[in-house]
């Protein structure tokens, strides 16, 4: 299987009825607690590693992992010693 590019990430999201996609890098030793988004998530882990909290689950991501929140879902993110990098597409309400 082929390594997806950001721009066939794109296309898949946009083609599933997502608005907006983009690239987030994030520094190293990022932490960020528990909020929420006005959109909808649909993410793919591109470099580093993250852990992404959701109620008591918490995930640990590495390249190549997915990740899906709902719209206003509560959530927590914490970023790894070399930071982040996720494709992400979000879909609006």
């Amino acid at each position: 299987m082929t390594a997806p590019t950001f721009q066939s990430f794109e296309a898949d999201a946009l083609a599933r009825g997502f608005h907006e996609v983009l690239e987030r890098e994030w520094k190293p030793d990022t932490v960020i607690d528990t909020h929420t988004h006005p959109f909808a998530v649909d993410a793919l882990v591109v470099r580093g590693e993250m852990w992404l909290t959701v109620g008591a689950d918490t995930r640990h991501l590495r390249p190549g992992d997915t990740f899906t929140l709902a719209h206003g879902e509560p959530h927590a993110e914490r970023y790894g010693p070399q930071g982040a990098a996720y494709w992400v597409a979000r879909r609006n309400g």
